[in-house]
C-alpha cells in the first residue's frame, strides 16, 4: 500500500554499483530463492491436508520467508508484492470476497492455475490466514469448498513466489547491475539503482511505523487493535521485527563500512518488540501496553534516522528525502 509523501531534496555522491551487487547478492536474490521454497513446502503441505492445524506451521513458515523481500516494491515486486500481501484491508475486502467465493462455490478454487485471475484480496497470505485461522471460516472439513479454497491459494501463492523469483534473478537483477550502461533506459546512471534501492529501506522503515505500528495504535482515545496486521495468525508483532531487521539487512549490504549506530538501532527495535507481551498488539487498549508499543515505533523510526545519517549521508542522500521517488 502507498505511504504519504515526504518532502525532500535529494543528491548522491559516487557511483556504487559494487553495492548494489551486494544488495542483490547477499539480501534480495537469497530472499526471494528462500521464499520461493517455503511456499514450495506450503503448497504441498495444503494438497496433502488443508486443515489448518497441518497448514498453519507451514504458513508461518513461508510468511516468514516472505518478510526479508516483502516491502520491496521495485521492478517485478511493484505490482507482484500486492496479490502475495494484500494489507492493510480496511474496508475488508479479503473477508467479503472470501465469503462470496465459500457461498457461490465458484469452481475457481478447483482450478490452481486459473486462481491468479482471482481478485488480489482473495490471494496471498492474507487470504490464507483468513481462512486457517479466523473462526468464521476455519471449522471447515477435508474435501469441502473451502479446503479446496485454501489448497487453490496456497498453490496460486507457490506460483507467485516462482514468478517473482524468476523474474528478480533474471531481467531485473540484470537491469539493476548494468545500470549506466547504453541501452538501460530504467536506470539510466549507477547512482539511479542505487537510490532506487534505498528508497525501499526507507519506505519499508515507514510503513512498519505508520501502518504496521500506526494502525492498531490508532489514537489513545480509539486504538484499534482490530487493525494490526496479521493479527489472527499472531504475527503483528513478529511483522514488524522482521521488517526491521530486513531493512537493516539491506542498509547494511548496500554499506561496504561498518554500521555501529544503526546496528545497534536495530538491537533497540529487538529488545522494544520483546517486552510486547501481546503478540498481535490486541492489548494497546490498556496505557501501559500501548506505551510499550509507542516505544517500539519510536524505535523504528529511530532505526531509519540511523540509516539516514550513517548510509544514507555518506552516499551524499539528505535525510529526510521523499522515500516514495525512485526516479
Amino acid at each position: 500500500m502507498r505511504l504519504p509523501i515526504l518532502a525532500t531534496t535529494l543528491c548522491l555522491a559516487a557511483p556504487a554499483l559494487a553495492d548494489v551487487d551486494s544488495a542483490l547478492d547477499r539480501h534480495i536474490l537469497p530472499g526471494f530463492d528462500a521464499f520461493a521454497e517455503r511456499a514450495a513446502v506450503l503448497a504441498k503441505t495444503a494438497a496433502a491436508d488443508c486443515r489448518p492445524k497441518a497448514v498453519g506451521p507451514a504458513y508461518q513458515a513461508a510468511f516468514d520467508a516472505w518478510m526479508p523481500v516483502a516491502d520491496l516494491r521495485l521492478g517485478p515486486s511493484e505490482t507482484g508484492a500486492l496479490s502475495i500481501a494484500f494489507w492493510p484491508d480496511p474496508r475488508g475486502f479479503t473477508q467479503r470476497t472470501l465469503t462470496r467465493l465459500i457461498a457461490e462455490e465458484d469452481p475457481i478454487a478447483r482450478d490452481p492455475e486459473g486462481y491468479a485471475d482471482v481478485s488480489i484480496a482473495a490471494r496471498g497470505f492474507f487470504a490464507l490466514e483468513m481462512l486457517i485461522h479466523d473462526p468464521a471460516f476455519a471449522e471447515y472439513a477435508p474435501g469441502s469448498y473451502t479446503c479446496d479454497l485454501v489448497t487453490a491459494i496456497a498453490a496460486d501463492l507457490h506460483n507467485q513466489a516462482k514468478a517473482l523469483e524468476a523474474s528478480w534473478e533474471g531481467e531485473f537483477a540484470a537491469t539493476l547491475r548494468s545500470a549506466g550502461a547504453a541501452g538501460n533506459a530504467t536506470f539510466l546512471t549507477e547512482d539511479e539503482a542505487l537510490r532506487a534501492l534505498y528508497t525501499q529501506i526507507l519506505s519499508s522503515l515507514d510503513f512498519t511505523a505508520q501502518k504496521r505500528l500506526g494502525l492498531p495504535l490508532g489514537t489513545f482515545d480509539r486504538p484499534r487493535p482490530a487493525l494490526a496486521e496479521a493479527r489472527r495468525s499472531g504475527r503483528s508483532v513478529r511483522n514488524v521485527v522482521l521488517a526491521a531487521e530486513a531493512a537493516h539487512g539491506l542498509a547494511t549490504a548496500l554499506a561496504d563500512w561498518p554500521t555501529p549506530t544503526t546496528d545497534a538501532a536495530l538491537e533497540t527495535v529487538q529488545t522494544a518488540a520483546a517486552r510486547i507481551e501481546a503478540p498481535a498488539f490486541q492489548d494497546v487498549t490498556d496505557p501501559q501496553a500501548r506505551l510499550r508499543a509507542e516505544i517500539l515505533q519510536q524505535a523504528v523510526n529511530s532505526l531509519r534516522e540511523a540509516i539516514e545519517q550513517e548510509i544514507g549521508a555518506r552516499y551524499g542522500i539528505t535525510p529526510g528525502f521523499n522515500s516514495q521517488d525512485g526516479d
